[in-house]
């Protein structure tokens, strides 16, 4: 809008992350209806258009500033710069621009916008790495991870127009979530100093990823989960052949794709009777091949009861028949987790025989790592502390047997809405809002709304974020929660989105020193 006065075709220049931005919520047809010409790299070699207007939309950093002031300096590339930062540019880099470049940009302007909007409720932070930052022993540069990520976080809340109340979960083995909730809470003060209208409608909720190892581990069985985990999806595009002429055809998985919003979310037994065919029939071949007898087996250790409702009383029994058959390795270190998890950690001796099993010796860091993220995995034989939480009795929800578990962040925001967290174990890290009414008790008593979506409008927002990942069965229970409520909007990021493998894979490494990161089939190519 700031040089649609002249009607001439303009240039729009990307970094890697605003690239990623965009094409997440525009197509090259909104772009040129715009007058966009073309869009250009801005890391690469670009051909001098010095006829042309060019629409810088970069991360507000040295390099992305470096090379617009490259495209000015001596000779400039383009008539004149409209540039636009995707957050707060620091003055040193803006003092450079200013002097090198200053008298070829014309607009200059900070936007609120330094996260990934990946789905209709889900955010990340677009930085799978913040994981080896935060949790790895070798890390150093902790702090500045953590700083990152509260400025996206602000940002996030700035773009939903929200002066959260921030509240952290207690952990009694790590300190980050305390740490990005004070640093998230200082943010939010200072951004909006110049307008406190005290309107705090809306609560952010951080906790660390141990406060649920199982979720992300577990063989989950509604689509968009299962799909991610046992097909090969890289960016969100899944690759097919067609069978008339063995073509490839690829789909994008995304919000355009208005029947895997609507199939996303349920279970494949309901999925497989639709014709989203090609995806859920290699779902379905992949658990008929191997992961339905693990998924007993899995259910049974996560939920701590067989599907009758008896207590398992010795897991081991339970693992062995999975150790002794003959699935892929990633499978059996799965099962061996989700055993050590629910028995609060091993002994070492057990740990030992275990990995003999699963013939890991040399993998280890794929079991022993998660004690960097506060999970206990080994325990001596005298002390056996349990870490178990109350859960929600959801028996009478239960609809398949091999999906009875449901991931603790459903209670935690089933609780947050109903105002039933614990103040000890979830501290106000600001003062909360009195206004604070998740479920929104009085509003059931006002006329009906027009839709459900403006009525949450109307309603409260619950943000959560969740340091080292979210899975996608996480990301559901959002959804899930915002349609059974209606008042309350709920919100759900991390740095990024976590698979099974992907997060086996980011465990091992934590290790390893930052260049030395590769996984198990990785390794047996080299």
């Amino acid at each position: 809008a700031d040089c649609r006065k002249s009607e001439v075709w303009k240039i729009l220049i990307l970094d890697a992350f605003t690239t990623k931005l965009l094409s997440s919520c525009c197509k090259m047809s909104d772009l040129m209806s715009e007058k966009i010409t073309i869009v250009e790299n801005l890391d690469k070699n670009r051909e001098p258009v010095p006829e042309m207007n060019a629409i810088y939309f970069m991360s507000p950093t040295a390099k992305c500033v470096d090379a617009l002031i490259g495209d000015f300096k001596s000779k400039p590339k383009y008539k004149a710069a409209y540039v636009y930062f995707t957050d707060y540019l620091p003055d040193d880099l803006f003092n450079n621009m200013k002097m090198y470049c200053g008298k070829y940009i014309r607009v200059c302007k900070e936007l609120n916008m330094s996260f990934m909007p990946q789905e209709a409720q889900v955010f990340t932070c677009d930085n799978p790495g913040a994981f080896w930052s935060i949790y790895s022993p070798k890390s150093q540069d902790k702090k500045k991870t953590l700083e990152k990520l509260a400025d996206q976080l602000v940002s996030v809340c700035a773009t939903l127009d929200e002066y959260p109340g921030v509240r952290y979960k207690k952990d009694s083995n790590l300190d980050n979530a305390k740490t990005l909730a004070e640093l998230v809470d200082n943010k939010l003060a200072r951004y909006y100093e110049l307008d406190d209208s005290g309107k705090k409608k809306a609560q952010v909720l951080i906790l660390e990823r141990d406060f649920d190892p199982i979720s992300p581990i577990l063989h989950e069985l509604t689509y968009q989960a299962m799909a991610y985990d046992l097909v090969d999806i890289q960016n969100d595009t899944y690759n097919t052949f067609l069978a008339e002429n063995g073509a490839e055809k690829q789909a994008l998985l995304n919000e355009d794709d208005m029947l895997w919003v609507k199939l996303r979310h349920r279970h494949i037994a309901e999925v497989s009777k639709t014709v989203h065919l090609q995806l859920a029939e290699d779902c379905m071949q992949c658990y008929s091949n191997n992961v339905e007898k693990l998924c007993k087996a899995e259910q049974d250790l996560a939920v701590g009861s067989d599907v009758e409702g008896v207590k398992v009383k010795d897991p081991m029994r339970t693992l062995l028949p999975v150790l002794l058959h003959q699935y892929s390795t990633y499978d059996k270190i799965r099962a061996v987790l989700l055993y050590i998890f629910s028995v609060s950690g091993t002994t070492d001796e057990n740990l030992s025989k275990l990995i003999q099993h699963v013939k890991i010796e040399d993998e280890r860091d794929f079991i022993l790592n998660w004690k960097e993220l506060g999970v206990p995995i080994i325990t001596s034989p005298t002390f056996f502390f349990s870490r178990k939480t109350v859960r929600r009795d959801r028996s009478q929800e239960e609809k398949y047997n091999l999906s009875r578990w449901t991931p603790v962040i459903k209670d935690v925001i089933e609780d947050a809405v109903e105002n039933k967290l614990d103040i000890k174990e979830w501290p106000h890290q600001s003062e909360s809002p009195a206004v604070w009414n998740g479920s929104g008790a009085v509003s059931a008593r006002q006329k009906h709304k027009a839709s459900a979506q403006d009525e949450r409008r109307s309603g409260s927002r619950l943000i959560i974020f969740i340091l080292g990942g979210i899975s996608f069965s996480e990301m559901r229970c959002a959804y899930e929660v915002t349609q059974s409520v209606k008042s309350c909007e709920v919100i759900i990021g991390s740095s990024h989105i976590l698979t099974p493998k992907s997060l086996l894979d980011n465990i091992k490494a934590l290790s390893k020193g930052p260049m030395e990161n590769f996984t198990i089939d990785e390794r047996s190519n080299a």
